[in-house]
């Protein structure tokens, strides 16, 4: 059986985004380079300076889910965000944060918390989990959502880190406690990923048409994807092999 790596995927702004690229440098200890950089604070967070905090702090898709629309592109320093119901912007997170916050307010639904700071992370970036994680994602346990929703589905709905193909569905939710080699990384496998109302959203859109939730719970869980952490460092590209240590 061989495995192998498809596409690479960071979001540099927590829920507002997703970015691909063609290979990444892991580090041991440390989340995907270049992902969740950044997350906006809603009105009613409570933060720790700019340490990891629960994802409850933040404005995410789960609540906002036209966020899910959003796709970006890293140029130079700055970031171009874009979203089918508005311009293109194009700022530095680290110097514009008024124009972000104005240009990302239309997407915010009434009676949410509203969007009030851009947070940069110190330590880890602001993934989901209290440790830095990368998620890795099976595209044939995403083809069996799809025939029990009997519908075509996209990829990021999951907001994935790394995605593989060519093991059987929900195998590598069995992977639990075990070690990879990942190009030339090698990573452990510490737990599944549940998964929440972000994933119901339509990434093309930011709108919901589709209950992923009820889909994976005929398969007895709310999980899709296993998160990993790096434990040894290296390069990895899209076509590189994975497999159990």
């Amino acid at each position: 059986m061989t495995l192998t790596v498809t596409s690479l995927w960071r979001h540099p702004i927590k829920a507002h985004g997703r970015e691909e690229v063609s290979e990444v440098t892991l580090v041991p200890g440390q989340s995907m380079p270049g992902d969740r950089l950044w997350a906006v604070a809603h009105e009613a967070a409570k933060l720790d300076g700019t340490n990891w905090v629960r994802c409850t702090n933040f404005t995410r898709a789960a609540g906002s889910p036209k966020l899910m629309a959003i796709t970006c592109k890293t140029e130079a320093h700055q970031l171009r965000l874009s979203h089918p119901d508005l311009d293109d912007l194009l700022f530095d997170p680290n110097a514009d944060q008024a124009t972000f916050l104005e240009w990302v307010m239309p997407l915010m639904p009434e009676g949410r918390a509203k969007p009030v700071k851009l947070i940069e992370a110190s330590e880890q970036g602001f993934t989901d989990s209290s440790w830095p994680s990368l998620t890795l994602c099976n595209h044939a346990s995403h083809k069996a959502v799809e025939a029990q929703l009997g519908k075509d589905l996209s990829i990021h709905r999951w907001r994935g880190n790394i995605w593989f193909d060519g093991l059987p569905a929900w195998e590598e939710l069995d992977w639990v406690g075990r070690d990879l080699r990942l190009g030339d990384a090698v990573v452990s496998v510490r737990e599944r990923t549940e998964r929440c109302m972000a994933t119901t959203s339509n990434p093309d859109t930011g709108e919901r048409d589709a209950d992923t939730l009820g889909a994976l719970q005929t398969f007895g869980h709310k999980d899709f994807s296993v998160k990993i952490a790096v434990t040894q460092g290296g390069l990895v590209r899209v076509g590189d092999k994975l497999g159990l240590i």
